[in-house]
């Protein structure tokens, strides 16, 4: 008897990721039958960054598609090579989810790489990475903040800041991402603590 395969294997046998690691978008509905295990159930635990199809490839999750916050749909974006993996520091974890979401003041905050592309090679690097790479943010500005990025990375125009009122729309740079490692800096969303100081240096 066929040892059964772990849900890894399977997603990889649906995918069908080519020699570099990227596959098409799989949509959710395609869960069913002898793929039946992969539906979603409570984060995507089986693509969860710590997890072995998240350590050898660079998973992203689409919930843009439907209301609400469900997965909508997950691709393999690249490889990872080890050096280049989107994990966290456990120091720089502790030490922002004793801080406050830098919007709504809530506590117990999500740990957010201020680079919504999370583009730049250092950061990537977990020895080389510093506590200000990071900001806290709560579950709901993290989402909102996931979800402007994606239409960022998608149109190339950055968000704007007037839309939530305030007088500028950046405090660097203008509306098109540059798509260097640079490129989100003077958005709103890169730094709002940031983004709100350059406000108070021009009254």
């Amino acid at each position: 008897m066929a040892a059964k395969k772990s849900k890894a294997e399977l997603f990889l046998e649906l995918a069908k990721p080519d020699e570099n690691g990227v596959s098409r978008w799989v949509d959710a509905s395609e869960f069913t039958g002898k793929y039946g295990e992969l539906k979603f159930g409570n984060g995507a635990s089986w693509a969860r960054k710590e997890r072995a199809l998240a350590q050898k490839y660079i998973v992203e999750l689409d919930k843009s598609i439907t209301p609400g916050n469900g997965i909508d749909r997950i691709r393999l974006n690249g490889k990872n090579d080890g050096d280049y993996s989107q994990h966290i520091r456990s120091d720089i974890k502790q030490a922002i989810r004793q801080k406050r979401c830098v919007i709504l003041g809530t506590s117990s905050p999500e740990v957010d790489h201020k680079n919504g592309r999370k583009n730049e090679s250092r950061v990537m690097r977990n020895e080389e990475q510093k506590l200000s790479d990071f900001q806290p943010l709560s579950k709901a500005a993290n989402d909102a903040k996931r979800q402007f990025c994606k239409e960022c990375k998608k149109t190339g125009i950055r968000y704007d800041a007037k839309q939530l009122g305030y007088p500028i729309s950046y405090y660097a740079g203008g509306p098109v991402h540059s798509g260097k490692e640079d490129g989100c800096i003077g958005c709103f969303w890169y730094d709002p603590l940031e983004f709100r100081r350059h406000l108070e240096e021009k009254k």
